[in-house]
Parts: structure tokens; C-alpha cells; sequence
């Protein structure tokens, strides 16, 4: 009965998870190119990323993405956006698992921000644009030129969720301890 009682919470937790990326996303929209904004849903997929691991990170980064482009109808960005999502939240996940074990903050944050910047990069120029470049017959270097700006606002982003999700975890450990992640 307990395995059921935590698989429960876990997927109400991811669901909310989900729930707040959309909600990120739709309403902290901060125009920094021409018709893109940041997207802060990015800061709730680094947090399950942080504390809940590789598997719920990525789950709220890709039905994040599905769920938010059924609310706005636009479903035209979406295979890329979640394919590279799934990038983004394996990478990550793996890679905060790793560095909550270093003694040293500075070390963490080089090793954290590496991989936002290799995740990133594979996620959005590489696969975001492959996928694109084969839905839309254009090719890859058109597609990957018009994915730049949500290269650049994305590492932005994913940077600066670092110190939030380091605060955010003190705060899922104690709310949900048999599902967060172990510091090792």
C-alpha cells in the first residue's frame, strides 16, 4: 500500500511539475529577440531535473511543451521543441545527480553550466533543428539560424534557475523525501 501511496504522489508531483511549466511559460513572457521570449517553464524543468532526476525533469519538459502549445494552438514548434526537451532533460538530470556530490559550489557550477550549454546546444541547434528541417523541407542551416534566439534565452535561463533549484531542493526534501533525488 505504501509503493502505491508514493507512485501516486509521484505522479501528482510531476503533474504539477507539468502544470508549472505551462504556467511559466504563458505567463512570465520577457521579449528578448524579435517575436521570442524567454521561457521560464524552463525554470520548473531544472528543478525536477535538480530534485527529482533525469526521468521527471524530462517528462516535465516535454508534456510542459505539448500541454503549452495545445493551450495556444501552436502546434507548429512542437516535435522539435519536445524532442529536444528530452535532450535537455536526460542531460541535465544526469548531470545534477552527479554534481550534488562535489564538495565545491565553484566546481559544481562549471560542471552545471557546461551541460546546460552541451544539453542546450544538442537539444535546440542540433535535434530542435533536424526535426524541423525534415517536418518544414527547409534546410538545417536555415532552420538552426531561426532556433539561435531560443538557443541563447534558453541557457539564459537554465543558468539562472541554478541557484533557485538549489533552494527549491531544501524545500522538496522536506515536503516529499522518498522522492527526491539523493545528494549521492
Amino acid at each position: 500500500m505504501e509503493k502505491v501511496k508514493t507512485n501516486t504522489q509521484r505522479i501528482c508531483v510531476i503533474a504539477a511539475g507539468i502544470a508549472l511549466f505551462v504556467v511559466f511559460t504563458l505567463c512570465l513572457q520577457v521579449p528578448v529577440f524579435e517575436n521570442y521570449y524567454l521561457c521560464f517553464g524552463y525554470v520548473a524543468m531544472a528543478i525536477y531535473c535538480y530534485s527529482f532526476g533525469a526521468l521527471s525533469g524530462t517528462i516535465v519538459g516535454v508534456l510542459g511543451v505539448v500541454m503549452y502549445c495545445i493551450v495556444i494552438s501552436g502546434l507548429r514548434g512542437l516535435p522539435g521543441w519536445a524532442l529536444g526537451n528530452v535532450v535537455i532533460g536526460i542531460v541535465l538530470g544526469i548531470t545534477f545527480k552527479r554534481t550534488k556530490t562535489l564538495k565545491s559550489k565553484w566546481l559544481q557550477a562549471i560542471i552545471n553550466v557546461g551541460a546546460i550549454l552541451v544539453s542546450v546546444t544538442v537539444g535546440i541547434l542540433v535535434v530542435k533543428s533536424i526535426t524541423e528541417s525534415i517536418l518544414y523541407a527547409q534546410p538545417f542551416v536555415i532552420r538552426a539560424g531561426k532556433n539561435f534566439y531560443a538557443w541563447v534565452a534558453d541557457i539564459v535561463v537554465l543558468v539562472i534557475s541554478l541557484p533557485v533549484c538549489m533552494m527549491m531542493d531544501r524545500v522538496a526534501r522536506k515536503m516529499f523525501p522518498k522522492l527526491v533525488m539523493s545528494k549521492g
